[in-house]
């Protein structure tokens, strides 16, 4: 079991911090980037803009550190904006991603009653493929979502989740020690619980 470094200054994290050591996990909350680039295993929760959060790492010289982190073989995941900060840009912004999954993140297109936006509340994630995250073989599973964005990688055999509002999205990507998660894992209940604990424990 390794501990787990939780990248401030960006979203939820002391919830997520929260659900990590009910869980029985050691997890810390870090903005410095030496303690970032040195980590084994971190999370990078994400809520807001994307410029304003890729601007928030910059400043701090965390997408560099994250970048590095994952280059001497930490595990990542994102959650939510974390999960876009991942990729190489997104329609909400002009400044690009870490560039650890190849994609980006495109608006969902509001039809008034039928489709509003934010999607916003509980929703089935269905795995496609074998993960660190997911169980195929387990019993349904729904998760907590709040964004107006979804993610389209370049390459389908990163997509490990999809859900469906208005049509099918990605919900869940992974690309090596890179994972990322466009729900908030740590507002999902056992669901998230379960998720959690299988990134620690990887």
């Amino acid at each position: 079991m390794q501990d787990v470094t939780i990248v401030g200054g960006l979203g939820n994290v002391g919830s997520v911090r929260n659900m990590l050591v009910r869980l029985g996990f050691a997890a810390e909350v870090s903005e410095d980037p030496d303690r970032v680039r040195t980590a084994h295993k971190l999370i990078l929760p994400g809520v807001g803009a994307f410029d304003a959060g890729v601007g928030g790492l910059r400043e701090r010289g965390l997408d560099v550190a994250l970048v590095e982190a994952v280059a001497a073989g930490a595990s990542l995941l994102g959650i939510c904006l974390g999960m876009q900060l991942l990729l190489q840009g997104s329609e909400e912004g002009r400044l690009p991603g870490l560039g650890l999954v190849a994609g980006r993140a495109r608006r969902f297109a509001a039809d008034g009653a039928r489709l509003r936006v934010p999607h916003m509340g509980w929703n089935v994630v269905r795995p496609t493929r074998r993960s660190v995250l997911f169980d195929l073989g387990g019993p349904e599973q729904r998760f907590y979502f709040v964004h107006s964005y979804f993610v389209e990688c370049d390459d389908q055999a990163d997509v490990t989740g999809v859900a469906s509002y208005g049509h099918e999205f990605v919900a869940a990507v992974e690309h090596g020690r890179v994972l990322g998660v466009q729900f908030h894992a740590e507002k999902s209940h056992r669901f998230g619980m379960a998720l959690l604990k299988r990134f620690a424990e990887s």
